[in-house]
């Protein structure tokens, strides 16, 4: 990066309103009747800068309603100049929650959007396109099947948003991106927005992008300000029980995260038996399927939603009360992106871990990554458990053992040093965004 994050301190002092930033006063009044009286910071900060063309890296913990930070300032720039936006998003649910937003803003100025995602037929996204719409929405597979087939020209983009920009290259979408770039126009503006920007990806970003300004309201992987956070130390056959005490315990609607499809199929089982409504999303489900469960836990039809990691991204429910993680993240950045779905809009908010006693070494990560420790709890009722039991070192297998029973040649027992051996303090490798 060639300039200086811009500082937001500040400015949110001394702006309590969207009044002062440059947005036109129709777009103003808009706002007034969606009731956004004060922007966030990444809002207050970014959209003065998109409205003079600039490309930016937005950096804001989620929660912080980013998306208004670029249709605000995609849609004033349209209405007066000719061209077409592109939103590259990379989950379906996070697409069309981006839609939904822009169309709140864009029909009062008869711009048209589309959005054109995987898992949905083709034929009525074509023809959204042929109505010359000014606004496109896409996954990047889908948009690349549409330049494909020359439906989608993209000669005519003039403003190019990546949105979790970081999540869309660590999904394995690098060279749908690296190709869509190739047919852009060189003369565009484009922004990035996420809630964390790993050096390796702003470095992969940045070629694409001239004079980018960084605009960081909270440094990578900071978390949401007024969601608190505990952790439970549980044997894997456990969790399911403490799961029972916790949803006893808690009132409000719960976001549960799985590691895998299969295990939030059988947890959504679970917790029919113990008496509660629940819902799943994940790859596996039709796009219909996703949609129903996610509107039927808005609505209030399932308490419990369970979801894998393609929910941490941009689903936007109000009011949630607890997120909790049944499994832990396989990489700790996805740990800020769950629990940033509960306290959203500096709303108060809770989120619960689960993690088994051989998990030390990822909780590490994860406090690594939030600079912060996680506090970890007990349940009067339940027999928890702690990290490593005695002799336990993470990251090291037990010892062979041979027919007997006992260690091969030239082993020791597990956990304990070799004979004349001084045994040393395990050293916890860095993660990867820290190498």
């Amino acid at each position: 990066m060639t300039n200086n994050p811009v500082i937001t301190d500040k400015i949110t002092q001394v702006t309590a309103n969207f009044y002062g930033l440059g947005i036109a006063p129709k777009i103003l009044d808009i706002l007034e009747r969606m009731k956004f009286k004060v922007p966030t910071p990444i809002q207050l900060n970014a959209i003065p800068l998109a409205l003079e063309g600039k490309d930016i890296v937005g950096i804001a913990h989620t929660g912080t309603v980013k998306t208004h930070s670029f249709a605000i300032p995609m849609v004033q720039r349209l209405v007066q100049k000719k061209g077409i936006g592109l939103v590259l998003a990379p989950t379906r649910e996070l697409a069309i929650q981006i839609d939904e937003a822009f169309q709140e803003i864009a029909r009062a100025f008869g711009i048209r959007t589309a959005c054109l995602i995987g898992g949905a037929p083709m034929p009525p996204q074509v023809q959204a396109l042929r109505r010359d719409p000014q606004v496109v929405i896409a996954t990047p597979g889908r948009l690349i099947d549409h330049m494909s087939q020359w439906n989608f020209l993209p000669d005519s983009v003039i403003m190019l948003v990546l949105d979790e920009a970081d999540r869309m290259l660590d999904m394995g979408f690098a060279p749908q991106i690296d190709k869509i770039l190739r047919f852009l126009p060189r003369d565009r503006q484009t922004m990035l927005f996420s809630a964390t920007m790993p050096k390796e990806i702003m470095n992969i970003a940045s070629k694409h992008m001239k004079l980018p300004l960084s605009v960081e309201i909270a440094p990578s992987g900071t978390t949401v300000e007024k969601v608190t956070q505990e952790l439970f130390i549980v044997k894997k056959e456990a969790k399911t029980q403490l799961l029972k005490k916790l949803l006893g315990q808690y009132h409000g609607s719960v976001l549960l995260f799985s590691r895998t499809k299969h295990n939030a199929k059988k947890i959504v089982r679970s917790i029919r038996d113990m008496g509660h409504s629940a819902s799943e999303i994940h790859s596996n489900r039709s796009l219909v399927q996703r949609r129903e469960a996610l509107e039927g836990f808005k609505s209030g039809k399932y308490r419990v939603l369970v979801a894998t990691d393609i929910a941490s991204r941009g689903i936007d429910v109000a009011g949630i009360e607890l997120v909790l993680n049944y499994d832990l993240p396989e990489d700790a950045e996805n740990y800020v992106h769950r629990i940033g779905r509960t306290a959203r809009a500096g709303h108060k908010g809770h989120a619960i871990s689960f993690a088994t006693p051989d998990q030390g070494h990822d909780v590490r990560d994860i406090e690594k990554l939030i600079k912060a420790t996680l506090p970890v709890s007990k349940h009067a009722e339940l027999t928890l458990d702690k990290f490593g039991e005695p002799g336990y070192q993470p990251g090291r297998a037990p010892a062979r053992q041979s027919s007997h029973g006992q260690p091969r040649h030239g082993q020791s027992n597990y956990g304990q040093p070799r004979h004349g051996q001084t045994k040393k303090p395990y050293k916890y490798p860095k993660p990867k965004f820290y190498r």
